[in-house]
């Protein structure tokens, strides 16, 4: 069985998490608190959880997508109940579990993908010709989408809406359908995001951020110094001063700014090119699994590949001042004990159905 092992995807995997301990342990080193040790827990957590889908045969994954879909339900509603949920920052985005938290809504984007890749499977082909079959599954992303809103989680919600509609028209969706949910769905963010003062704070600030330099646009001023002062070659590595007190979340949500500060543009290049090299394995996986008749393989892959890709790109674009700012991890390379354990175990679903169908070819 390690045989049939995707070994590139697998390497790629391993260089990500080791990259991200050393960007973690760089950027939190003004931090009070054992964060590298808690990084490393996370990491053996993310190995284990790989390993154990890569034993798992995705055909108890397929029985179980409706399962599933009861589980994000379930998730998102606990983390709402006084006395079970965190709230923090104004947020209720947590569940305690000990001396270890769980964030739901990255949980959710596991669970999320497991059911749609089990519907798409059931009626591969039906999308394009039944309306019905497309809009059922939105309907059933509307409770879950509805309760990250109250947590408020609104970047997650981006994640999973763009996943849905991506794995809708990877199925099969025509155009017109396709585009009238986008644009339903985009008003309805949009209304959502003018709505809420903060959220306005946020897209104001987002468009000069220089002008509120010493508020909203703070964070995101103090990333692009980062940027700034990394240049070409970068500061080098553990060298940075926005770690320092001056960048808040460095080593979660605005890791890649560290990194572009002690790296560089050169560094900060290879990053993206090696993540986008992944997500890219991911999405071939899927293309191979649809040839294969493998459905469900395939839009487990292909889930999985908008859910890393979506985040990275939104990680990205809220770093470099691209787009308004929204915390989102870097898979794989950002400090986060939920999101490291819940992209590994996605990246182990798609080892397992490429080592399924390597067994099945051989």
């Amino acid at each position: 069985m390690i045989a049939s092992l995707d070994k590139p995807l697998l390497a790629a995997w391993v260089l990500a998490l080791a990259f991200g301990a050393v960007m973690v342990s760089s950027s939190s080193v003004a931090l009070p608190g054992d964060f590298l040790q808690k990084h490393a827990a996370y990491i053996v957590a993310a190995i284990a959880s790989f390993s154990l889908m890569c034993v798992v045969p995705l055909i108890w994954w397929r029985t179980l997508y409706r399962f599933a879909w009861l589980v994000a339900i379930a998730l998102c509603v606990l983390v709402l109940v006084p006395g079970i949920g965190i709230e923090a920052n104004g947020s209720r985005r947590w569940i305690g579990v000990g001396s270890f938290t769980i964030q739901p809504s990255e949980w959710v984007k596991l669970f999320l993908v497991v059911y749609l890749a089990g519907y798409l499977a059931r009626f591969d082909g039906q999308v394009k010709d039944r309306p019905w079959v497309m809009i059922r599954p939105l309907l059933m992303l509307g409770p879950i989408a509805g309760l990250l809103l109250v947590q408020p989680d609104f970047g997650s919600v981006v994640v999973l809406g763009g996943t849905a509609c991506g794995m809708l028209f990877i199925a099969g969706a025509r155009l017109r359908h396709f585009l009238l949910v986008f644009v339903t769905a985009a008003s309805l963010l949009g209304a959502l995001a003018v709505l809420q003062p903060y959220r306005m704070e946020r897209l104001i600030s987002f468009t000069d951020p220089w002008a509120f330099a010493f508020g909203s646009g703070y964070q995101l001023t103090q990333s692009l110094i980062a940027f700034g002062r990394g240049e070409i070659f970068g500061l080098g590595l553990g060298e940075g001063i926005q770690k320092l007190f001056y960048l808040p979340e460095a080593h979660n949500d605005f890791i890649f700014a560290v990194i572009g500060e002690e790296l560089g543009l050169v560094g900060a290049v290879v990053v993206i090119c090696g993540l986008s090299w992944l997500v890219l394995r991911v999405l071939r996986t899927g293309r191979q699994a649809h040839s294969c008749s493998r459905p469900f393989t395939a839009y487990l892959c292909y889930g999985t590949g908008l859910v890393l890709g979506m985040q990275m790109l939104i990680n990205l674009g809220v770093s470099t001042g691209v787009l308004p700012t929204k915390g989102l991890t870097l898979p794989f390379i950002s400090y986060g004990g939920n999101s490291i354990v819940v992209c590994s175990l996605m990246l182990g679903l798609v080892m397992r159905g490429s080592m399924e169908m390597e067994a099945e070819g051989g």
